[in-house]
């Protein structure tokens, strides 16, 4: 069976998934994590994809991503899976697979969804128990959105920088964002169209995007009418 094509356009953000073979996990010590950052930086740079947030769970990671280009993402993930489970297998002397098939991925909208999928990325840690606040889990972009520290492997988005008029008010304004719990619903949202590899947004957003892409963008709902005059239509298998 072919493989359905994944919605992205350059300059709109991407919500990525990419899970461990039968769960198991892709980080078996420090070094590891370590590793994963170093690559996941090289390709970024090399690829032209900007990160806004992310997390290193035991089995799992999440991107919040923007490419610049068609096939920036895509060739991202390409080049640190090559390089990450090349030094995984080297290191452990296993073979075979590390991650469970392709990458799943979901557009953004962003002046809707951007913030709150940044915030349940950062949170994963605390759904899954390991620790009661995102500042304890030190393989996320907590530390850096929230608390200033370095990090060379965030690029901010530019809502995040609408945040406040300088760093320490940017910073403040994030950290206040984490006082409201996650609704339910945009929790569910997030996760079907990320499982979907659909997009996340409104309607009107979802609209334009069928236009653009000629394709449909919600389970179960004929297409919307085309636009035969596009001049870019943007499609990556």
């Amino acid at each position: 069976m072919a493989r359905k094509p994944r919605f992205t356009l350059p300059g709109v953000p991407q919500h990525i998934i990419q899970r461990g073979h039968n769960r198991e996990p892709c980080f078996y010590a420090l070094d590891d994590y370590w590793r994963y950052r170093s690559d996941l930086h090289e390709a970024a740079n090399a690829n032209q994809v900007a990160i806004h947030a992310y997390v290193l769970m035991t089995n799992h990671v999440h991107l919040l991503a923007t490419p610049a280009q068609e096939y920036s993402i895509t060739h991202m993930m390409q080049d640190l899976g090559r390089k990450y489970v090349r030094y995984i297998n080297h290191t452990y002397r296993r073979s075979g697979s590390l991650w469970e098939g392709r990458f799943k991925a979901s557009l953004v909208d962003s002046e809707a969804y951007l913030l709150t999928c940044m915030r349940y990325i950062e949170m994963n840690p605390v759904r899954a128990n390991m620790v009661c606040h995102p500042s304890e889990y030190g393989w996320s972009s907590y530390a850096a959105n929230a608390q200033g520290q370095s990090d060379k492997l965030i690029s901010p988005h530019p809502l995040y920088l609408q945040l406040g008029t300088d760093q320490e008010q940017r910073l403040y304004a994030y950290r206040e964002l984490f006082n409201q719990h996650l609704d339910k619903t945009e929790v569910h949202a997030i996760r079907s169209a990320l499982n979907q590899e659909l997009v996340l947004g409104r309607e009107d957003f979802k609209d334009k995007i069928e236009v653009m892409l000629k394709r449909q963008v919600r389970p179960g709902l004929p297409g919307r009418p085309r636009v035969e005059d596009l001049s870019a239509i943007y499609y990556v298998f």
